[in-house]
C-alpha cells in the first residue's frame, strides 16, 4: 500500500479520454482522497480523510483480487483550478480508478464533469451541493454524507416550528453557501417564516463584524450561518462578541463538525443543534472506529466527513472485489446493488441518481457541566430518516439515471 500527498503540477490542456474498457483486476487499484489539507476546510476532512481511507484499505486486507491498493492524497488547497487539474492528472496520468471526498462544492461539480467523461468513479463526501445528484449527476458519481436539500429539510423546519420565523443569512460566496441559503429559504418560507435579508462573504474571511452588524440590525430572530468549517468557527467566535446567540437572536448553524465544536469549546457552542452523519460516541461500533482513528490521528476523533470517507472507500473496494472489474460504471452499479455494511450507514443503499440514502443524527452540543472528556461534546437527541429529508429523484433534474446491476 502506498500513500503519496502533495500538489502536483499538471498540464491544463483538456483531455477527452474514452472510458476504460472493462477488464479483470490485473494491476494495483489506485484511489485518491482529494480534499483541502492546508486551508480553511482541512480540519473537517484533510489528512484525516486519508487516514480514514487507509483504515478501510486495512480492513479489506490491503488488496483486491490479489492486487495492492494504492492510496494518493492530493491537496486542492480549496482552489477550483488546482482541484480540477489534480483530478485530471489523477485520472489521466496516474491511473487513479476512483476519487473520494473533495469537500468543496465548486470543485466537486467541476470534477464530476471529468469523471463522467472518463467513466471514472467519484464519491463526494464533504461537498454538499444537491446538484451533484441533481442536474449535474453522473452514472459513476455518488453523494455520501449531507447535501443542501437534506440539511435544509432537517434543520429549518424544526427551527421555524420552535418560533424562529424570521431569518437573515451570512453566506459563504461559493456553490455550497449559495445553494444552502436557497434551499433553507424555500423551507423557511413554506413553513410560514420570512427571510429578511442576506449577505455573502469570501471563503477564509477573518473579520465578520460588518456582516454580523447587518444581521443584527435586521431584527431577524434567526441568523443562519451558511458557511462551513473554519469560516463557521470564526463566525461563531465573533458572533459571541456581539452577544448574538445569547438573547432574542439565535444562531442556526447549517453545517458543522465535531472539530469545530472542539475548537470553539462547549461554552461558546452549547445548545447548538445540527445534523451529524456520524458521532464517535453514538454506539459500540462508532466508538470502536473512533478509537482506531484517534490512535492514528494524534488523539483527534473523526468528523462525520472523515467517517464517511472510510465508509465510501470500504464500499467501493468491496464492489471492485465482488465484480472483479475496474470499469467505473460496472463498479458503481455493483455499489448501487449492494447495501452498505458498516457502522456509518448500515443497510443504506445508493439510489439510481447516486444519492446514498443514509439516516442522519440530530446532535446538540452539551453544556460545559455535561462534558466528561475532551471529545465528549455532543448528545444525540434523535435520528432523522433518509426518506423524510432526501429530495425525491423526480425533483432533482437528473437526466443520467443509471440502474444498478441485478
Amino acid at each position: 500500500m502506498t500513500y503519496r500527498t502533495g500538489v502536483m503540477a499538471v498540464a491544463v490542456a483538456c483531455s477527452f479520454a474514452m472510458p476504460a474498457i472493462a477488464e479483470p483486476i490485473t494491476k494495483p487499484v489506485t484511489i485518491a482522497v482529494l480534499n483541502d489539507k492546508s486551508s480553511v476546510f482541512s480540519d473537517a476532512g484533510g489528512v484525516g480523510g486519508v487516514i480514514a481511507a487507509q483504515l478501510a484499505i486495512d480492513d479489506i486486507g490491503g488488496k483486491v483480487r490479489g492486487q495492492p491498493v494504492v492510496l494518493l492524497g492530493p491537496d486542492h488547497q480549496n482552489k477550483t483550478d488546482i482541484g480540477v487539474n489534480l483530478a485530471r492528472n489523477a485520472y489521466d496520468q496516474q491511473g487513479v480508478d476512483a476519487i473520494f471526498d473533495i469537500g468543496n462544492s465548486a470543485i466537486s461539480l467541476a470534477v464530476q464533469d471529468l469523471a463522467r467523461e472518463r467513466g471514472k468513479v467519484l464519491v463526494h463526501v464533504g461537498s454538499a451541493t444537491a446538484d451533484i445528484f441533481g442536474k449535474a449527476c453522473s452514472p459513476t458519481g455518488a453523494m455520501w454524507l449531507y447535501d443542501t436539500y437534506s440539511l435544509a429539510q432537517g434543520i429549518a423546519k424544526a427551527v421555524v416550528q420552535q418560533g424562529g420565523d424570521t431569518w437573515f443569512f451570512i453566506t459563504a460566496d461559493y456553490a455550497f453557501g449559495i445553494a444552502m441559503q436557497a434551499e433553507v429559504s424555500k423551507v423557511v418560507t413554506a413553513a410560514g417564516g420570512k427571510v429578511l435579508g442576506a449577505v455573502r462573504h469570501p471563503v477564509g474571511t477573518m473579520d465578520f463584524s460588518s456582516f454580523l452588524l447587518q444581521a443584527q440590525s435586521s431584527g431577524a430572530k434567526v441568523i443562519a450561518l451558511a458557511n462551513a468549517s473554519g469560516d463557521t468557527v470564526t463566525n461563531i467566535k465573533q458572533a459571541r462578541e456581539f452577544q448574538i446567540g445569547e438573547g432574542k437572536q439565535k444562531l442556526a448553524v447549517l453545517i458543522f463538525y465535531l472539530t469545530s465544536v472542539h475548537a470553539l469549546g462547549a461554552e461558546a457552542t452549547q445548545g447548538v443543534q445540527y445534523l451529524e452523519g456520524y458521532y464517535w460516541d453514538n454506539d459500540d461500533a462508532s466508538r470502536a472506529f473512533g478509537k482506531r482513528f484517534a490512535a492514528k490521528n494524534g488523539g483527534k476523533m473523526p468528523t462525520h466527513s472523515q467517517a464517511g470517507v472510510y465508509s465510501a472507500v470500504l464500499h467501493y473496494l468491496r464492489a471492485v472485489e465482488a465484480s472483479n472489474d475496474n470499469d467505473g460504471l460496472t463498479v458503481m452499479r455493483k455499489m448501487k446493488a449492494t447495501p452498505v455494511d458498516d457502522f456509518y450507514a448500515p443497510g443504506a443503499r445508493i439510489r439510481e441518481d447516486g444519492r446514498l440514502m443514509n439516516d442522519m443524527l440530530l446532535a446538540e452540543v452539551k453544556k460545559p457541566s455535561e462534558v466528561k472528556g475532551e471529545w465528549d461534546l455532543l448528545k444525540i437527541t434523535g435520528k432523522v430518516k433518509a426518506a423524510d429529508i432526501m429530495r425525491p429523484i423526480a425533483d432533482g433534474g437528473c437526466t443520467r439515471l443509471d440502474p444498478p446491476l441485478k
